[in-house]
């Protein structure tokens, strides 16, 4: 690259523009930028310039220089408002990010940098907002202790400049960094002030798509798939209308809740729909092959799913965590099924009909003896299961102690009544 520097005029944006070649491109702009103007018309050219060169290197994948380019343009960011400074830092951030294959600890240690610069320039308000992705990349990279720390120091920090919609960002990635810990009532009590801080503002479409999300997975974490379907739901009109890559999550998931309330027959439907129609692929294909297996009651097909779309469905930890409970559950139906002509019955009978390991039946079936799924034992000597019958309930068992109960509470009243007596 040339050391010599061009003046900071549109010709050499054209002349950029017009280079046939990436590099080319690349080496002009960095000498725009080189130039030591710094009248209004060169600011301007210049950041017409970066935003060029981040575009460029982005698409050309160059992680490593978008990262050197934030440190060159330092000097440049004291000669524009600091508005303009957090708008080229965060693009030039984002774009890092964009790039495919970059390491998180490249954007950890890239955020780790524009951080220490911030606090020493005294630019409190970007700083937050750095910081702020810091936490969510560190919760991505699951470091959720230093995340945690982070992210209670901002809530603390921004709730005193009450700066709402930052808030509602802080508060929305605390919500998702306890549910990732499975701390589920401290993700609701986050997500309740989210929904409060945004009561208070206007919350762009993307921001309150993201808070019905969120909404929706703590919801069906609580087996209320109802009410997080309609959250979803909702979700998934804001995203479509955004045409933001998370529709397709939530109707993913809205899918996934039809599943899970046994109305797995509305997917296909769902699926088939004008808006469904947009978003026909492997991840609704996944949902699609999981109903056809929950409504046929079929083990077999429910594990072909699980295996033909292993990205979609294990990979994804909310989808994955609902199908295991939802297997479960269908285990227990076909066993319970198949154990019903039988009152002792070969364990290894048992796994060739249902197609299983015999080690992983006879866990299945002790561990459903355990939860009083069905009365039995298990002979492991003999490698049987016998069943036994159905116990008839005692009428007078609890008749008796609800006797011996309110006996016990009559005494307790004539001891307190005596004790009055006697002061």
């Amino acid at each position: 690259m040339s050391s010599k520097y061009l003046p900071a005029t549109t010709d050499s944006l054209a002349q950029a523009l017009e280079a046939k070649d990436p590099n080319e491109s690349i080496s002009i702009l960095y000498r725009v930028l080189e130039n030591p103007s710094s009248s209004s018309e060169a600011v301007r050219i210049k950041e017409q310039a970066i935003s060029n060169l981040s575009d460029l290197l982005r698409q050309e994948k160059k992680a490593e220089e978008l990262r050197n380019l934030l440190t060159q343009l330092r000097p440049f960011f004291s000669l524009i408002p600091k508005a303009k400074t957090a708008k080229i830092v965060r693009s030039i951030i984002d774009a890092v990010a964009k790039i495919p294959g970059t390491s998180s600890d490249l954007q950890i240690s890239l955020c780790r940098e524009m951080v220490k610069w911030t606090r020493a320039e005294k630019r409190t308000f970007l700083r937050q907002r750095v910081e702020a992705r810091l936490a969510s990349l560190l919760m991505e990279n699951r470091e959720y202790s230093e995340a945690l720390n982070l992210i209670s120091n901002l809530v603390k920090e921004v709730r005193r400049l009450d700066d709402k919609l930052l808030l509602v960002d802080i508060n929305l990635l605390e919500s998702k960094l306890h549910f990732s810990l499975r701390n589920l009532p401290k993700a609701k009590s986050a997500l309740t002030a989210a929904r409060t801080a945004a009561n208070a503002i206007y919350v762009p479409p993307a921001q309150q798509g993201t808070i019905d999300l969120q909404s929706g997975i703590l919801h069906a974490e609580e087996k209320d798939y109802k009410t997080a379907y309609s959250y979803f739901f909702e979700a998934f009109e804001a995203f479509n209308a955004l045409e933001d890559p998370r529709a397709v999550f939530s109707l993913k998931y809205m899918l996934l809740c039809k599943i899970m309330v046994n109305q797995a027959d509305d997917v296909a439907g769902i699926i088939s729909s004008k808006a469904g129609l947009l978003y026909v692929g492997p991840q609704l294909d996944a949902m699609k092959a999981v109903a056809d297996a929950h409504s046929k009651r079929s083990l077999k097909l429910f594990e072909t799913a699980l295996r033909d779309y292993k990205p979609q469905l294990e990979d994804d930890p909310i989808v994955h965590r609902h199908l295991s409970a939802l297997y479960d559950t269908l285990l227990d139906q076909n066993l319970c099924r198949l154990i019903e002509p039988f009152s002792r019955v070969e364990i290894a009978h048992i796994a060739t009909l249902i197609d299983l390991p015999v080690d992983h039946v006879e866990k299945k079936l002790s561990q459903m003896i355990l939860d009083k799924k069905f009365a039995g034992t298990l002979d492991q000597g003999a490698g049987c299961l016998i069943i036994f019958d159905d116990p008839k309930q005692d009428v007078i068992y609890p008749a008796v102690l609800d006797t011996i109960s309110n006996m016990g509470k009559v005494v307790d009243s004539l001891y307190v009544r005596s004790a009055r007596i006697m002061a």
